[in-house]
């Protein structure tokens, strides 16, 4: 029977109209078992003895239209093994629910506020829920953010008795993922490590890089300077080929287009428009050692 003895964070963000859950163990990939999200219906965390069930069929019930707390409350009337259960809700709306089996391992509980419930067993105390319920509510951001927050603050306060090794964050929200396909804004694991939320908050700014996006007004307008700074890049890289001239023309542009596509950009530069959001035009000269 699988029992990831950990502590997660869900929550719901009225703002972003988005759910999401964060959680880290001692135990390999975390984040194939404990969390689950719909958008419109809620986000589940099943930990302790998981039962994977409660993940399917909690957003199932949500989506219906009931409450989190009368999901938890069928979740556990159906469920035998209850006493070795903990599991988190957030319904649609952002009403929430938790439940600590009385057969699991101490330090076990919850805590919840607005729109958020925080988790744990196995834990070196109930301070590392306090932390990241403070931590939660705090911090800044979109979701994805703050619970990723959250969770490097339960560590920091203690987190899993017995150490670290995975860590995970799901964000769903309406056509939210990548192309508009499906809710998934957000699935980011990191599934062995020595140091797994820190890794995860490095892959989260990484999702950001990649698929963030920057407001018309912020834009960058390539011209003059900026256009020979990119032309002298794609001219070292082999994309472009002559002298650069500083006009942004269609060679320049073709060119430019094969390399972003290349680098995982193209959600962050505007080929046709000739412009770049500016975390990419900072990711570029990181990277590739050119500059203003």
């Amino acid at each position: 029977m699988v029992r990831p003895s950990t502590f997660s964070i869900v929550a719901y963000s009225p703002d972003e109209e988005s759910w999401g859950v964060a959680v880290a163990s001692k135990f390999l990939a975390v984040g194939a078992f404990v969390p689950w999200a719909q958008a419109g219906a809620g986000t589940v965390a099943t930990q302790s003895y998981v039962n994977t069930s409660f993940g399917p069929r909690g957003l199932e019930l949500m989506a219906t239209g009931l409450t989190a707390q009368e999901v938890l409350d069928q979740l556990i009337a159906e469920d035998e093994g209850r006493a070795l259960r903990q599991v988190g809700l957030v319904d649609a709306r952002g009403g929430t629910a938790a439940y600590t089996g009385s057969g699991c391992y101490a330090w076990a509980g919850q805590t919840s506020g607005q729109y958020f419930t925080c988790q744990g067993n196995i834990l070196v105390s109930g301070e590392t829920l306090q932390a990241m319920a403070r931590t939660f509510e705090q911090a800044k951001g979109e979701l994805s953010d703050r619970l990723v927050a959250a969770l490097a603050a339960g560590e920091r306060a203690g987190g899993d008795a017995r150490g670290r090794q995975s860590a995970a964050v799901l964000v769903v929200k309406s056509k939210g993922g990548y192309g508009g396909f499906n809710d998934r804004y957000l699935d980011l694991r990191v599934d062995d490590d020595p140091q797994p939320v820190q890794r995860l908050q490095a892959l989260l700014q990484l999702h950001h890089l990649y698929f963030g996006k920057s407001a018309p007004e912020q834009r960058i307008k390539i011209e003059g300077s900026l256009t020979i700074e990119i032309q002298q890049l794609l001219i070292r890289l082999g994309y472009l080929h002559g002298e650069p001239r500083g006009v942004y023309d269609e060679a320049t542009s073709a060119a430019f287009e094969a390399f972003t596509g290349r680098e995982n950009l193209e959600e962050r530069c505007q080929i046709a428009e000739g412009t770049l959001d500016p975390p990419a035009l900072e990711y570029i000269r990181q990277r590739f050692g050119t500059s203003e």
